[in-house]
Parts: structure tokens; C-alpha cells; sequence
């Protein structure tokens, strides 16, 4: 088990130019410097990663799942958003 006072960091890796960032777990470490390098450790030990971003957790401020009504709602009301209405021509095919 690790050490409380060790903080935790959130690791993201992007795998290759052009796509974004995706969490790929945790890491310990004292700073940001030995987060880097143990992340890149755990997270890229096949040289699948071209960048590294690590965030200390006590950072991150996430929304509560039992929340998603308030949070999400306003948005159906914004039908223009949504492609629905549109009328698609057979031409076009498969989009």
C-alpha cells in the first residue's frame, strides 16, 4: 500500500500525434518530475506513448453521476445540436 502522504497523480498518454490524450491509471510520486518518470515507466513500457501528461488527483474536479439530469438536460432542448431533422438524400448513401 502506498504511503498517504506520497500524492497520487492521474496519468494520459497520447499513443499518437493527432489523437488525444486518454487516462491510463495512477502513479505515487513526490513531484512532478519522478510522476513523469514513473509514469512513463508503468504506461509506456512498449513505446506506445509519444506524451505524457500527469495531473495530481487532488486536482480534478468531476461531476456527480446522480447530477446527470441537471447537469446534461439542457442540452435536449437545443434540438439544433442534433442532426435528426435533417433530410439526408438517398445519394449521399451511408454516412
Amino acid at each position: 500500500m502506498a504511503d498517504p502522504a506520497i500524492p497520487l497523480w492521474e496519468v494520459f498518454i497520447r499513443s499518437r500525434s493527432g489523437l488525444a490524450h486518454r487516462h491510463v491509471g495512477s502513479v505515487h510520486a513526490a513531484d512532478v518530475t519522478m510522476a513523469l518518470q514513473n509514469a512513463r515507466d508503468v504506461y509506456t513500457r512498449r513505446g506506445e506513448g509519444l506524451s505524457i501528461w500527469v495531473v495530481p488527483s487532488n486536482a480534478i474536479t468531476a461531476s456527480d453521476p446522480a447530477d446527470k439530469d441537471m447537469m446534461f438536460e439542457p442540452t435536449g432542448s437545443k434540438i439544433y445540436r442534433h442532426p435528426t431533422f435533417y433530410d439526408v438524400p438517398d445519394e449521399v448513401g451511408h454516412m
